[in-house]
């Protein structure tokens, strides 16, 4: 990891190589987040590709938006692992590398004989390797696969989304896969400042099983106190009352009230007062504890306001609300805009970084997200192999260059 001076407008992560074994969602979100940031991300894929590369329609110059969402500025290498021959060039190119990560099945690389502590510790000491899989090494779980919906039924995730009447519910977004990338983020930059201080690298052990039950709160923290596994409460929080979407005489609202000063301001904007002074609801543990009759007199008032100005009116007091909307109406508002938080380039649309700093920036799109192969020649070339040894490992099937 180069040292540079600290200049307007520097990536914060420039300097850092990054070797990406991970295929589907959680690694290469963690990338992807890397490479934003300025890291040079070198994917490496088998002669299949990364299988999200066919999660689709819809499709994208023959990618799946699944794909295309958690890949640019990336390089992307084909190179058959399961070969000595591939193995010697991945040693090659983790010669200058700060970061591996990969999310193979637990035990491939150690089979393949390049497993972190055997080999990789030794032969690249300030090397810092994050495995994510399912469940780790060990337990009655180590070993096994694991899926975002699977874990999310597994750690209790599904018992305590949807309905009260409506049985465990799958999370809509796949956020076990995605907590785990940015646990791996954060895992990965921990571990690049230490070893600015100890000067060697470490073993980074990521499960998606550690990541859902990390990402329970306040059920866990609930289940401490009261010993009750919780329930599905639909939009109500179970901590906190009024936390709930309500209907209003034109569009639903979702409103968040977490202390009584807030709880005063909506009762006043909503020109009921008298339910503020109510005893039942004086504080939050008195209104989650009357969440049934504060709930009743709230939807009864609200259903006379319009929701899109009544929710601008909690706004502008200071009260947390906002209309429900759906993704294109969220993806196209003003404030989406105004924070950037949509890129295009070249016919390419994603989602920005939403991590803003105030000197150093985020590479955008520096390059959209790479065809399978793309940059074999590019990145081997770079790692010292002559044409000659590229056009021979390419006879052989141990690599492969995207055609065009």
């Amino acid at each position: 990891m180069t040292n540079k001076n600290p200049i307007l407008g520097h990536h914060a992560l420039s300097g850092v190589k990054v070797i990406d074994l991970t295929r589907v969602l959680g690694g290469p979100y963690a990338t992807q987040i890397l490479g934003d940031h300025g890291a040079e991300i070198i994917k490496i894929e088998a002669a299949s590709g990364d299988e999200v590369r066919g999660w689709g329609p819809p499709f994208e110059r023959d990618m799946a938006s699944y794909f295309i969402n958690v890949n640019r500025n990336k390089k992307s290498v084909v190179l058959d692992l399961a070969r000595p021959e591939g193995r010697k060039i991945l040693l090659q190119l983790l010669q200058d590398s700060d970061v591996l990560i990969d999310n193979f099945k637990t035990g491939t690389l150690e089979k393949w004989g390049i497993g972190y502590e055997a080999v990789l510790k030794d032969l690249y000491p300030r090397l810092i390797h994050c495995r994510i899989s399912g469940f780790g090494e060990n337990g009655p779980l180590g070993g096994a696969p694991g899926y975002d919906a699977v874990v999310q039924a597994m750690t209790g995730m599904m018992s305590i989304n949807g309905m009260a009447n409506g049985g465990p519910v799958r999370l809509g977004a796949p956020v076990v896969d995605m907590g785990a990338g940015l646990y791996c983020v954060i895992g990965i930059l921990m571990a690049l400042h230490e070893r600015q201080h100890s000067g060697i690298g470490q073993y980074i052990d990521m499960t998606l099983y550690d990541s859902a039950l990390a990402l329970m709160h306040p059920h866990n923290a609930n289940y401490f106190l009261n010993k009750k596994p919780g329930t599905a409460t639909g939009n109500s929080h179970p901590n906190i009352s009024p936390y709930d979407k309500y209907a209003t005489a034109t569009n639903d609202i979702f409103i968040g009230i977490g202390n009584n000063r807030a709880f005063c301001r909506f009762c006043d904007a909503l020109g009921e007062s008298v339910i503020a002074d109510d005893p039942r609801f004086e504080n939050n543990a008195d209104r989650v504890i009357n969440r049934e009759a504060l709930t009743a007199l709230l939807t009864v008032a609200l259903a006379k306001v319009d929701g899109a100005v009544f929710a601008e009116t909690l706004l502008a007091a200071g009260v947390p609300a906002g209309p429900v909307r759906n993704i294109e109406e969220a993806l196209l508002h003003p404030q989406t805009d105004e924070r950037q938080m949509v890129l295009e380039k070249d016919g390419y649309k994603g989602i920005a970084s939403p991590i803003k700093f105030s000197r150093s920036r985020d590479v955008g799109v520096a390059s959209l997200p790479p065809r399978l192969g793309e940059h074999t020649y590019e990145v081997l070339r770079a790692a010292g192999l002559e044409e000659s040894q590229i056009e021979v490992l390419i006879a052989s099937g141990v690599i492969a260059q995207a055609e065009g």
